[in-house]
This record gives structure tokens, sequence and C-alpha cells, in this order.
């Protein structure tokens, strides 16, 4: 399976437009590539838990997502990606004015992929790593996903 660069952003980008959620939070799509992909969340009020610190729930979504994403850029067409687990380390308090996420695929598979991925914080143009996910995908057909 060889795809082009234009064809994995645009469905890349076709995952994160049905994901309403992403868009009630704001998360965006920054760059993806085979087995890859990037995105970045700037924070609003909204995202903070009651110490000021960005909310565990929202950078597990964003890892959650954008490992799927990533996952999703090496499986077959006429597949989906699905998590079937996902393990988030929270390394720090998180505050900063954007939260980034780059996720990796470490072992595609046909049925199971397993990624990696890690939120950084932005704040006065410094990256801090504030958490680490593992997260596992099942690889589903496409038409199964409605059962």
């Amino acid at each position: 399976m060889s795809r082009t660069q234009q064809h994995i952003e645009e469905m890349v980008r076709s995952g994160f437009a049905r994901a309403p959620f992403l868009g009630d939070l704001g998360v965006a799509l920054v760059a993806c590539g085979p087995g890859w992909v990037e995105t970045e969340l700037p924070i609003l009020h909204r995202h903070s838990q009651q110490n000021g610190f960005v909310h565990a729930g929202v950078q597990g979504t964003i890892a959650d997502h954008s490992a799927g994403a990533a996952a999703a850029t090496l499986i077959p067409d006429g597949f989906a990606p699905l998590t079937v687990e996902f393990k988030l380390n929270l390394l720090r308090p998180a505050l900063c004015d954007t939260l980034l996420c780059r996720a990796e695929v470490l072992k595609p598979g046909k049925q199971i992929s397993v990624v990696e991925a890690e939120v950084y914080g932005l704040q006065d143009g410094k990256k801090r790593l504030f958490s680490k996910a593992t997260v596992t995908i099942a690889v589903l057909s496409a038409d199964g996903l409605g059962s």
C-alpha cells in the first residue's frame, strides 16, 4: 500500500472533521505523514481543571485521537482505527498557552497497532513534556464499525 502525502493529509483531515468532540475542544491537525501525526490546541479557560492546570481528560483526548490518526495513516483502505486501550502518564502539572501532541506508530499491525503519543505544552516559546500515552488501536473493517 503506497499512499501519497496528499492522500494521507486528506484522510487525516477527514477523520478530524468527522470527530465533533475535537472541534468542540479546538484540537487541530498541524502535520502528518506515514505513521505519525502532530496536533495542537490553543488552551482556553474551559480546558482547565479546578487548580488551573490543563485537565487530564483534555490531554488524554488529544493523545488518543492523534494516536488513532497516526495509526490510520498505515491502515489499508476499507479499514478504520478504534482505540481499545490507552494509558496516560501525567508527568507534571500542565500549564501552558498551547498544547502540542506528536503521535508515532511503534508497531503497525493487521489487527492491532501500538502507538505512542507525547503531549507537550508551549509557554513563552519553550516546550515541556506534560504527558505520554501508549495507545492500543484495533484495525477494524470500516463496514463493521456500526455494529
